[in-house]
């Protein structure tokens, strides 16, 4: 193998960045050359491929967002699309990649390789932290600290103002953001696509809080947690309770800004990982950490499989909102 490619795809997380960097100094102190091909795999398509060396990627670990951009592309999806991209990595003698994304970049990085044999090897790259085959994914870290000064700030209005507010956070069928920021942010209630919640208990919990002495109530709401997310949630606990909550939608800030140093160490480790993957021979497999060990995970497996939350980490956040 002389020469790999690089991409982002999905949505961006901070940290990816950085993976990048890992994956085009590892290869370049293996003895490849890489490419990066730009607005992932709608790029792919386009023959959108630059040349990356050490220099390229100098200054970059500290940036959020991706050098290389991403965009979702429908043309990927048609098997012509695919055949059009693999042509192009071909023409570029591009012999592997390494795809940095989330559940759909995996799947359409698997579709790839499938039926153009092109090897690739997926790092896992979202904040959404719901990727099989890693304890934690590039970004998660970076957005659950972004969400949690939110709603320190936030705590502050509500204990001096005596009100109940609900924060919505990212996370349309995973609620790992919800349940880290929520114990962390000693959020009262933490509503997760994984557990429904019913807005009457969140009333009485709500109620229950006020009569132990407590000013001020945070409700922690994963997008997907509810429907209509936390505006719906908020509308339905009102109806049942009169309670007149405010609400927050955090929204994209999760996303932008600076990696944290867990995300830049996880980022740098996964980004080599993936390089060294393709240069000994691996094809069709993620890499990830677990038990702060590098994990590789055969990509069937890490889009079948389900990665369910923390059970303990949700009950201690029930038994610590008292």
């Amino acid at each position: 193998m002389k020469r790999i490619g690089v991409f982002t795809s999905g949505g961006d997380a901070p940290g990816m960045n950085a993976a990048i960097r890992a994956v085009v100094r590892t290869g370049v102190a293996a003895g490849l050359e890489v490419v990066g091909i730009r607005s992932g795999y709608e790029g792919m398509i386009a023959g959108d491929l630059i040349p990356l060396g050490p220099r390229d990627v100098a200054n970059t670990l500290q940036r959020g967002g991706t050098m290389l951009f991403t965009a979702r592309s429908k043309e990927f999806l048609t098997p012509e699309g695919r055949a059009k991209a693999a042509a192009n990595l071909r023409t570029a003698g591009v012999e592997g990649l390494v795809c940095i994304g989330g559940d759909g970049s995996y799947r359409g990085a698997l579709k790839l390789m499938q039926e153009h044999d092109i090897p690739v090897v997926g790092a896992p790259g979202t904040i959404d932290n719901d990727l099989y085959g890693s304890d934690y994914t590039i970004g998660f870290d970076t957005a659950v600290n972004i969400a949690l000064d939110a709603i320190d700030r936030i705590r502050d209005t509500a204990a001096s103002h005596s009100r109940v507010f609900f924060i919505e956070v990212m996370g349309r069928h995973a609620g790992f953001i919800a349940l880290e920021v929520g114990i962390a942010g000693g959020a009262e209630v933490i509503v997760l696509p994984e557990d429904p919640v019913d807005p009457s208990v969140c009333a009485e919990v709500i109620r229950d809080s006020s009569r132990k002495g407590k000013r001020s109530s945070i409700v922690v709401v994963a997008e997907g947690g509810y429907p209509g997310g936390a505006q719906g949630l908020a509308e339905a606990v009102k109806t049942r309770s009169g309670i007149e909550p405010k609400v927050t939608v955090l929204g994209h800030i999760q996303r932008g800004g600076s990696p944290t140093a867990m995300d830049r160490v996880l980022a740098s480790r996964l980004g080599a990982a993936g390089v060294e993957a393709l240069l000994a021979g691996k094809r069709g497999v993620a890499v990830g950490q677990i038990n702060d060990e590098i994990a590789l995970t055969p990509l069937e497996e890490a889009v079948q499989q389900r990665k369910d939350i923390n059970r303990l980490k949700y009950k201690l956040a029930q038994v610590l909102a008292l």
